[in-house]
């Protein structure tokens, strides 16, 4: 990563703590050039006992303030004496200067006399009569107060961001939080470095045309779009596309998160919406760009407990407000992100505020060879590496997958101490993150280790003779992260899906506990992820794509979010027994067709599971020297061994 040019990086930052400690040392470096008397309070001295150190000659010199408080020095004599000895050392048991003695006199007149009397016998060396003002008192007095004061103001600059920056005081809470980053030295990124996204890019361009020369759109009467809401999937690149957007228009880029406008004070939120606006006009043409926009454009009036989201809505209407408010040639470009865009408002989504909606799927076969290529090229990896077979053996995984896999495969290959990254350690970082780390020291008994196998190779048996089903790459035992055995497949990637189709991998799935239903003849609760993955299908089936002749062309998914808000179905008593029904006999036909293809190649489930429990892993190879090669192969992905 790149130094930041900062010219404030390199500057001295003072501590709050280390101003505080600096004024305490400052008290005590004062307490000990006026001899410690903070530290040593004089002892209490009657009448009486006074009259009778001055009459015999041990005080030194008495000081009298507000005519109404004596406090007495005793002379070098007098401390050597036993009698003083408690007052002759201070509290750091140094010699201690005073005063030794206070007390309260009667009338200061009377006292006044006296001491001038001692003074003329020469009893007395000195006295005096001062006004004084105690500025120890009057500073513990505020203590408290002080004390408070600095706390409330410590809690107000934490809550308000802390010190420095837009939200640095409690009167500058209501400022913006993004971050700006410059176009000339902070934005680097062009459209070069987004593998992929061919059709988004496509999209996207006409934007940065928008702001590089307006007046080409603008003479013709066009107008700037004011905003495009960039949406998929979770990793697919939608955060890297606007930063590329702002790489290649070079102007000004304002980024910040959803969540950043919402905060505990009322109206805090609004404010920072009209702060952020401002900023970028004064810097137009600028770009605002708004990640995980869900956080604060969420639909109105949904979920409303007792006016819990009341900030989020006031704060939700000046975004609408200013998105629609300021001029059509401000050359003010909003861009969002979210991969909820079906929960946002509907008056964020109309044209005149996100005037575009940019889907940013999942890379397709062709478009993950491109992204491999980008990450592996700070990768010492061995010469002629495939991508193209790295491409196959990642089905559905997006752009942040894709360099999880490279860095897997990089810390993969140095634990095993090669020169380079080879095919086997993308192989092996796949296998790390769908099925987790290896669990080699699992304690697995015989019997169960044998349940495993018979379950694994059950899966292995029916998904090979079924012509829908994915080509199996491999199988194992070894346990996974939560799994206890795992199968390997290289699914087609369609753009449709059929019945017969979906039933065909249904029965894949039931594979594995009709394989311990035809050995053992008892069932174990091994099955529960495939349990899952049919009842969802078969509900999908049922419920959202109108596949079942019973229920009809009929679907009960609501596209616009709606229903995750509501407590009724919607379907009737008697409707939702036939749906239950009918994903029952949709699960139930699955698991009888599985176990009769088992029924008849029990044999070969046997074999296989033989070779599972010595060799721990299979590969196609060995499925092949059993079964036969598979006479519908389509030939979608390489051997993996």
């Amino acid at each position: 990563m790149a130094k930041e040019n900062n010219p404030n990086s390199n500057k001295f930052k003072v501590s709050p703590w280390l101003v505080y400690t600096a004024i305490l040392l400052i008290f005590l470096g004062i307490s000990f050039a006026t001899g410690g008397s903070s530290f040593q309070e004089p002892a209490q001295l009657t009448s009486s006992k006074f009259n009778s150190y001055l009459e015999k000659g041990q005080i030194e010199k008495v000081i009298v303030y507000n005519k109404s408080e004596a406090e007495v020095y005793l002379n070098a004599k007098a401390l050597n004496d036993p009698e003083h000895k408690k007052v002759s050392k201070d509290v750091l048991d140094r010699p201690n200067k005073g005063p030794h003695y206070a007390f309260d006199i009667g009338n200061d007149q009377i006292f006044q006399t006296k001491l001038e009397k001692a003074v003329a016998e020469g009893k007395l060396k000195d006295f005096n009569f001062l006004p004084k003002s105690n500025w120890t008192d009057i500073f513990v007095s505020l203590l408290p107060i002080i004390i408070i004061i600095g706390v409330w103001i410590f809690i107000m600059r934490k809550m308000s961001g802390g010190p420095g920056g837009g939200g640095g005081q409690i009167f500058n809470i209501g400022k913006s939080k993004a971050k700006l980053f410059d176009e000339k030295t902070d934005i680097k990124t062009t459209f070069k470095d987004v593998a992929g996204l061919e059709g988004a890019k496509e999209e996207i361009q006409e934007i940065v045309e928008f702001l590089k020369n307006p007046e080409k759109y603008t003479n013709l009467g066009g107008k700037i779009p004011k905003g495009a809401l960039l949406v998929g999937p979770p990793g697919t690149g939608k955060t890297l596309l606007a930063k590329a957007v702002a790489g290649e228009a070079q102007v000004p880029f304002f980024s910040l998160s959803g969540s950043d406008f919402v905060e505990m004070f009322v109206g805090v939120g609004a404010s920072r919406v009209r702060d952020l606006f401002k900023q970028a006009k004064e810097k137009s043409p600028a770009i605002i760009f708004i990640d995980e926009i869900d956080a604060v454009g969420r639909a109105r009036g949904k979920s409303n407990m007792s006016g819990g989201n009341d900030e989020r809505e006031n704060t939700l209407n000046q975004l609408l407000t200013e998105m629609d408010g300021f001029g059509t040639n401000s050359n003010v470009i909003v861009l969002a992100a979210t991969n909820r865009a079906d929960v946002l408002d509907k008056a964020l989504m109309r044209a005149g505020r996100f005037d575009r909606q940019i889907f940013v799927d999942l890379p397709d076969i062709r478009e993950r060879a491109e992204i491999f290529l980008v990450h592996l090229a700070p990768l010492k990896k061995v010469e002629g590496l495939d991508t193209d077979f790295l491409a196959k053996q990642t089905p559905g995984f997006s752009g942040a997958d894709i360099a999880n896999v490279c860095n897997e495969a990089a810390l993969i290959a140095a634990r095993n101490n090669k020169e380079a990254v080879d095919k086997q350690d993308f192989l092996d970082a796949v296998d790390r993150i769908v099925g987790g780390l290896e669990k080699k020291n699992k304690i697995i008994t015989v019997e169960e280790k044998r349940a495993i196998a018979i379950h694994e190779a059950g899966h292995a048996t029916v998904s090979w003779m079924l012509e829908h089903a994915a080509p199996l790459i491999k199988v194992t035992i070894v346990p996974r992260g939560q799994s206890l055995g795992a199968a390997w497949y290289l699914p087609e990637e369609r753009l449709i899906v059929r019945t017969d189709q979906m039933l065909d991998e249904m029965c894949a799935t039931m594979g594995g506990r009709a394989a311990e239903k035809v050995t053992f003849d008892r069932i174990s609760t091994g099955a529960l992820s495939d349990l899952e993955k049919v009842t969802k299908q078969a509900r999908a089936m049922v419920t959202v794509y109108g596949l079942n002749d019973k229920i009809g062309n009929v679907t009960y998914y609501d596209s616009s979010g709606q229903s995750e808000y509501s407590f009724s179905k919607p379907y009737s008593e008697d409707t939702a027994k036939v749906i239950d029904k009918e994903i029952s006999d949709l699960i139930e036909s699955q698991y009888q067709r599985a176990i009769a293809i088992l029924e008849e190649n029990k044999d070969k489930l046997e074999q296989l599971a033989s070779i599972l429990i010595e060799k721990e892993v299979i590969f196609k190879d060995d499925l092949e020297t059993i079964f036969g090669q598979r006479t519908f192969d389509k030939n979608l992905g390489e051997v993996v061994s």
